[in-house]
């Protein structure tokens, strides 16, 4: 141990034990902190490593959908958290789901037996002069928090969650939806979807009648702080306020001439542009409390949204992340202190898998760093590339927000498919897992 570099990484979630094993594996010495069993947040119960809070699915294992993409990348490049979804699945159809105990134990057996790696089970709420990867979750400890907002100068911290659903823009029905900008200033950067008075009616008793999912118990307290839900009131709790109330807030249709009839419609719903390319879109003003098919069956009554496909369902909880554009790089460490790296949901990626990509990222990257050898930064035609990309950089819209892994933040083929969406996405997943298949950072 005492003639190899050491690397500390703080917490073992999903994205703590990928970038404490893949860290281990480039040959470094890995000091793993983890407060479980001495302490535990809101969410966690069991002792073990990588507990699955929510979900016991991984979701799709198909590449022709993005997280599936993202899976088939971490198999070929030898990840801790694939190999254990594998060995632990159970029947889901096309998904990819776990028995969450054996998943946990086997990743908890193979890190503790891994001679590369110490686990010390004691909270830490500070980083030294070495390198350090910091995994601790979006219900990151007060102290921990404190200590990133203050000592390690990262600002605010975003401690709810209120994010709009974003939608495919080739889902569009561009024939009913139109380009326009209010009283037309500035470019025609936002999408409209007029309503008749008929079509609002219908939408307001949907929205104000829709299932509206559990939350938490920590989620409930963070509702109690002061302005926090005011600021981020969900879309069905002000149309409860009164039928017109959103036909003075976000469905509100002044200066928005339809070119089509030469008239403002009787309620619009606005799309903003989510990233550069413009192949992806947020419903302005929706964030949302409503369960995911609710949000589906509600907001596909929207005129020109009626196939909408959603990259990113509308969510408000607890979720302690960072404004990582700018203030992270590509190998997601920070500008400012590049011995610091984040992994995990602090960043600003959702998703179990999504956090165990960061993880492997971020502990390559600071094994690599440790052990006094260049970075590695991954091409964003591949899916783990492009989520680092967005975190470094973020997409058009003035607030970032968590994403999951999906084919708008991916470098765009350049040419076309035949085939449809399908296709095109096979065709994504094809050149990305080329690219995958010609790294060799191991040897």
């Amino acid at each position: 141990m005492m003639d190899k570099p050491v690397l500390e990484v703080i917490g073992a979630g999903l994205a703590g034990c990928e970038a404490a094993w893949q860290a281990a594996r480039l040959g470094a010495f890995v000091r793993l902190y983890e407060m479980k069993p001495k302490k535990y947040t809101p969410a966690h119960h069991s002792e073990g490593f990588a507990e699955l809070v929510c979900s016991n699915s991984l979701r799709s294992d198909s590449t022709s959908n993005a997280v599936g993409l993202l899976k088939e990348e971490l198999r070929r490049m030898g990840s801790l958290i694939m190999e254990a979804a594998d060995a632990t699945r159970v029947p889901a159809g096309s998904a990819l789901a776990v028995d969450r105990k054996l998943f946990s134990d086997y990743i908890t057996e193979k890190i503790k037996s891994n001679p590369n790696i110490e686990v010390i089970e004691e909270e830490k709420n500070s980083v030294g002069e070495g390198y350090t990867v910091i995994a601790t979750g979006p219900l990151t400890s007060d102290p921990m928090a404190d200590y990133i907002r203050d000592e390690l100068g990262c600002g605010n911290l975003h401690f709810f969650d209120a994010a709009a659903p974003i939608v495919d823009f080739s889902s569009i029905n561009m024939d009913v939806a139109f380009f326009a900008s209010r009283y037309d200033k500035g470019d025609a950067d936002y999408i409209n979807c007029p309503m008749t008075r008929e079509q609002y009616d219908a939408f307001y008793e949907a929205l104000i009648t829709a299932e509206e999912a559990e939350l938490k118990e920590f989620d409930k307290e963070s509702q109690k702080a002061p302005n926090v839900f005011e600021g981020c009131m969900p879309v069905e709790v002000m149309a409860k306020r009164g039928r017109e109330t959103l036909l003075f807030g976000p469905l509100k249709p002044v200066g928005l001439i339809d070119p089509r009839t030469g008239k403002e419609a009787y309620a619009v719903v606005q799309l903003r542009k989510e990233n550069k390319e413009g192949t992806m879109f947020n419903l302005v003003g929706f964030q949302t409390h409503l369960t995911f098919g609710e949000q589906a069956r509600v907001f596909r009554m929207i005129p020109g949204l009626e196939n909408a496909q959603f990259l990113r369902y509308g969510v408000m909880h607890r979720n302690t992340y960072l404004d990582s554009p700018g203030m992270l790089d590509e190998s997601y460490s920070m500008k400012t202190r590049p011995n610091v790296f984040f992994a995990g949901q602090m960043t600003g990626v959702e998703g179990y898998i999504e956090s165990a990509g960061s993880g492997f990222v971020a502990g390559i990257n600071a094994a690599l760093s440790v052990m006094g050898k260049d970075r590695f930064i991954f091409d964003n035609r591949t899916m783990i590339g492009a989520m680092a990309s967005y975190v470094s950089h973020g997409g058009v819209s003035s607030s970032f927000q968590p994403m999951n892994a999906n084919f708008g933040i991916i470098e765009p083929l350049g040419y076309k498919v035949k085939g449809g969406k399908t296709a095109k996405n096979e065709e994504i997943a094809r050149r990305s897992l080329e690219i995958i298949s010609g790294i060799d950072i191991w040897s």
